[in-house]
């Protein structure tokens, strides 16, 4: 209760007496802390219960069942990963305990990829809106966080496989928005350096994007505020968190390298060398910048080239206003970088233009198919959108009301996208044969071989091979050497299949009499040819690694 005496001797008039209350305010302020909370916690599980299904339309390939087998034989010990051979990117320390964790609970199983792509995504999702609402409350940080939700909320057509299947670049701005983050929130201590210099370590061991996408864009905008600072104010000292900010950053980016060389010396995995090189002339850069902005249509969902016209396709023209708001958003961040520009908004349009940059510039634009290279731009980009562009969006009710009906119009599509049936996973017609028939041990073509031993459980184990001249070696990409030790393992069949236009397929049947000789035994499967023999094929193979 409140009171005011407003008569009597000057001092009464002249003061405001005020008695405490008898029912205190801080308990309803903490129900609506914990309702806020409940909100976010139910957001987060009707995103995943989502995702999932999303996830489960999309055939399991042997990328994924990669990863799956690597987290395995981490699983039963072999953490280092002792005699693998990974692809060009390990995803060590990001991906892999992921799926560790789901196997260790779900055990080895084609659903294991799925989980964990949409938790993944999932998380992705949370760490955007946590991101994008920064400090702002109110209808200003609803308004951020719809914006930021809304681009990123329905993945459409091939951005499903991108973001939504095998792990493919897009778990790697989990960490490093994690490190954004943290930049935003905490406040300038000796502490968050080391922090975020250590999160970027951990992630770039797995994925060198991080350097593109996180150590850079920190490093250039630490460099850029340390020389404007030391210009304007001509003190070092002033400048000290840039400072060690921008040093730990890019000594985060040389530790990952010298912990993947620590790594092999100590028997563990081996990374390939990613084949990027820079284009060979100017002249090439239109084509790869075209290629880049058909790329970014297809991470928003938005690619429209060479669809036909109909309601089926409308939900895609649709996203074209999530492609827009992103477009808008890097204008105006841009324009103010050095004018009320935050420090994180800052890094933000920064890690977009480099990211963009180092795939333009490079033979990395080869075709739209290497669009997993800029998947971070949707993230990132969006969470730019919604900084930028809140403000402005709140000041006229028409373009907020507008976008309202665009989020509905993206949920409408993300629905439609759930009524797909569940996708088996690809070669689950032979995985099935191969069991019926008893036939447990054998060898055919990248993407045939890993996806049916996950998919069987390992019941089934079918190993990689590739051609060297006239003859077949064991393919080192994504495999373990101890799968061709003829002497424990045993091989006595070879698959061979056709490929389609995504996946290539494995057809050189004289490449496969040449090393192994004529099979016992040929039969049809659909569209596969099995070829048995009654020898262990691996006697036939030279080691692991070795090439004619």
């Amino acid at each position: 209760m409140r009171i005011v005496f407003q008569r009597g001797s000057s001092v009464a008039r002249s003061q405001q007496v005020t008695l405490p209350a008898n029912v205190p305010a801080a308990p309803a302020s903490r129900r609506a802390q914990w309702l806020i909370v409940a909100g976010w916690a139910l957001g987060v599980v009707a995103a995943f219960t989502c995702y999932l299904r999303l996830a489960r339309t999309r055939a399991v390939d042997s990328d994924g069942a990669s990863q799956a087998l690597q987290a395995w034989n981490m699983l039963h010990g072999n953490v280092l990963l002792h005699g693998w051979s990974l692809s060009d990117v390990s995803f060590y320390t990001t991906e892999l305990p992921e799926y560790v964790l789901v196997e260790f609970v779900r055990g080895l199983n084609q659903d294991v990829v799925h989980v964990a792509a949409a938790a993944t995504y999932t998380l992705l999702l949370l760490l955007a809106a946590l991101l994008v609402k920064g400090r702002a409350t109110g209808r200003a940080g609803l308004a951020r966080v719809l914006i930021t939700v809304g681009i990123m909320i329905a993945p459409q057509l091939s951005g499903v496989k991108i973001f939504l299947s095998s792990p493919d670049h897009i778990g790697t701005s989990v960490p490093v928005l994690a490190a954004f983050l943290i930049l935003d929130r905490a406040p300038q201590r000796r502490y968050v350096p080391v922090l975020v210099s250590a999160i970027l370590g951990w992630a770039a061991v797995a994925d060198t994007l991080v350097l593109f996408i996180g150590v850079l864009p920190i490093a250039l905008v630490c460099l850029l505020r340390v020389g404007r600072g030391v210009w304007r104010e001509r003190r070092w000292q002033q400048q000290w968190y840039y400072l060690a900010l921008g040093v730990g950053s890019l000594a985060a980016g040389v530790a990952a390298e010298l912990a993947l060389h620590v790594i092999r010396a100590a028997g563990g995995f081996v990374v390939q060398s990613p084949a990027i090189r820079l284009v060979h002339s100017v002249g090439a850069v239109p084509h790869t910048a075209t290629i880049a902005g058909q790329g970014l249509l297809l991470l928003a969902g938005a690619d429209f080239l060479g669809l036909s016209r109909g309601s089926a396709t409308a939900a895609v023209y649709l996203h074209l206003v999530g492609v827009i708001l992103i477009g808008l958003g890097v204008f105006v961040a841009v324009r103010r970088f050095w004018r009320h520009l935050g420090f994180v908004d800052q890094i933000l349009v920064t890690a977009v233009a480099v990211n963009l940059a180092s795939y333009v510039f490079s033979t990395q634009a080869g075709s739209i198919l290497t669009t997993r290279e800029i998947a971070a731009t949707l993230p990132i980009g969006a969470v730019l959108a919604g900084r930028m562009l809140a403000d402005r969006i709140l000041l006229s009710r028409y373009v907020a009301a507008a976008l309202l009906v665009v989020l509905v119009g993206y949920l409408g599509g993300l629905g439609s996208e759930l009524t797909q049936p569940p996708a088996p996973a690809q070669n689950h017609q032979l995985t099935s044969w191969l069991a019926a028939h008893h036939l447990s041990s054998g060898l055919s073509g990248y993407w045939e071989a890993n996806v049916v031993t996950l998919t069987s459980g390992d019941r089934v184990r079918v190993r990689q091979l590739t051609e060297v001249g006239h003859k077949l070696i064991p393919y080192n990409w994504n495999a373990d050497a101890a799968w061709y030790d003829a002497r424990s393992q045993t091989a006595n069949f070879v698959v061979l299949v056709p490929g389609s236009s995504e996946y290539p397929g494995f057809t050189n049947t004289s490449a496969v009499l040449l090393t192994f000789g004529r099979p016992a035994h040929v039969y049809r499967v659909g569209a596969y040819r099995v070829l048995v023999w009654h020898d262990n094929l691996l006697r036939d193979l030279p080691r692991f690694g070795s090439a004619y």
